[in-house]
């Protein structure tokens, strides 16, 4: 990673893939049926690696919170992908969903490669999406926080 990027992102690469990583024992723990959705530990495994980012981002004054924690989240969208198409089979318990309707009839392999395709792109958007809402909420607390600094 050049010098410019890290003094745009504010974190190494490194830094921000750990991030990314502390959310995907989630996506492991619930595709293996570990943990349900609903529940106070899901809960946890969702919630508390947000608060870390944020918090890193803060902490460590990152130049632009909204932009480091996009990429956070872009990488945690391409390990959430991975972590579903690894346990893909586990995770539906070998009886994987299909396409209907007109699309009924195409081969496995399509319905597969579609259904899949999509899920990729889900969590891709969803990681991408998380970081854009984690880091605008970093991005304000840290601007309330120079507000409050510079009153004082």
């Amino acid at each position: 990673m050049t010098e410019q990027k890290r003094s745009t992102l504010g974190l190494p690469l490194i830094a921000l893939i750990g991030l990314a990583l502390l959310a995907a024992p989630r996506v492991v723990l619930h595709d293996l049926g570990l943990i349900q959705e609903g529940t106070f530990v899901n809960a946890l495994f969702v919630f508390v690696p947000l608060v870390v980012w944020i918090a890193a981002a803060v902490l460590a004054r990152v130049p632009n919170p909204f932009l480091t924690l996009l990429v956070v989240g872009a990488f945690y969208g391409v390990f959430l992908a991975l972590g579903h198409q690894l346990l893909w089979n586990v995770a539906w318990e070998g009886d994987p969903p299909a396409l209907g309707g007109n699309l009924a009839d195409l081969p496995p392999l399509a319905h597969a490669v579609v259904i899949r395709g999509f899920a990729v792109v889900g969590s891709l958007v969803t990681g991408v999406v998380v970081g854009a809402v984690t880091g605008l909420v970093a991005w304000g607390l840290a601007k309330l926080l120079r507000l409050r600094a510079a009153g004082s």
